[in-house]
């Protein structure tokens, strides 16, 4: 099994936001490695092609896999077990599969099952955007982003250490974790906030009492924070919500009993209540920035 040092070709199959910036971040940051690319997508292949993201763009997954040191399937979750197959008949012995995709479990179990003879080792770089497609990656994406690392029991010690140090090489900070407790964490870290968002934001354009050139014209902060990541590629999170399932309905469930409590606080008048969980919830907030996960300046650092 290579072992960090020793991964000098890297495939990346699907060029969207996560796979085009990983590639991106190879090319500033390990120039010596060599990259080929492949996405389903004829016009994705084009586009990448034409912003000369890889060393090479295949047209055929088998192609783009031949000779790899590390295979990184950055498909929807959805898809990852019919991308293994795609690849298996390319791969080399030795050859160290992993993903970037945002539920572990499940995706750990089909790269196994699909690919039995190889060494799978599941990955989740916390990073992203609400933008899509090749043209949006850009190779600082990772940079002080946390990576979960989730390998299953009995992986070789080399792959994981050849995945841990490729991950740490782009600028993120790994952590290893079991993937169960991956999935809840991000189901609260993540997933229920692109729900809560996606329901909002659907919510409000089917209010009857407000037309939706009303709810554009006069979106406050939250309204439009909460539409930024409702923006989101639909086809990945139907993915990730189903695969997830059980992991986001426990959470959901808690976050209905939250929202409860609130909505009893404010029909009772109840102020010291809601100035409580507010309190409580503030500081939860200036600790994520503090852990420098976001920014403090003012309307959250955007640019005007």
């Amino acid at each position: 099994m290579p072992r960090a040092s020793s991964v000098d070709r890297v495939a990346i199959v699907g060029l969207g936001l996560i796979g085009s910036s990983i590639a991106r971040a190879i090319g500033e940051r390990l120039p010596e490695v060599a990259v080929v690319g492949h996405d389903a997508s004829a016009e994705v292949r084009k586009v990448a092609n034409e912003l000369g993201l890889c060393d090479t763009i295949a047209d055929d997954p088998v192609a783009a896999v031949a000779n790899a040191d590390l295979v990184i399937l950055a498909v929807p979750v959805g898809r990852m077990a019919d991308a293994a197959v795609a690849i298996a008949p390319g791969l080399k012995p030795e050859a160290i599969i992993s993903d970037v995709g945002s539920s572990k479990a499940g995706v750990a179990e089909a790269l196994a099952k699909a690919l039995p003879d190889h060494a799978v080792i599941p990955a989740h770089p916390v990073a992203g955007t609400e933008n899509s497609g090749p043209a949006a990656g850009f190779s600082t994406l990772f940079e002080g982003r946390w990576c979960i690392v989730t390998p299953g029991a009995g992986a070789s010690e080399d792959a994981v250490t050849a995945v841990t140090s490729f991950w740490q090489a782009l600028g993120a900070k790994v952590e290893t974790m079991d993937a169960a407790h991956h999935d809840m964490v991000l189901a609260v870290t993540s997933h229920l906030p692109h729900l809560i968002a996606y329901t909002i934001v659907g919510t409000a354009s089917e209010l009857e009492e407000v037309t939706e050139s009303e709810v554009i014209k006069y979106s406050a902060g939250g309204f439009r924070d909460f539409t930024r990541i409702a923006a989101s590629d639909p086809v990945m999170w139907r993915d990730v919500f189903l695969a997830n399932k059980g992991a986001v309905l426990a959470t959901l469930q808690r976050f209905n009993e939250d929202l409860t409590v609130l909505q009893q606080a404010i029909r009772r008048g109840d102020a010291d209540k809601l100035e409580d969980w507010f309190t409580r919830t503030r500081a939860i907030r200036r600790s994520i920035i503090e852990q420098g996960q976001d920014d403090a300046a003012p309307d959250f650092g955007r640019k005007h």
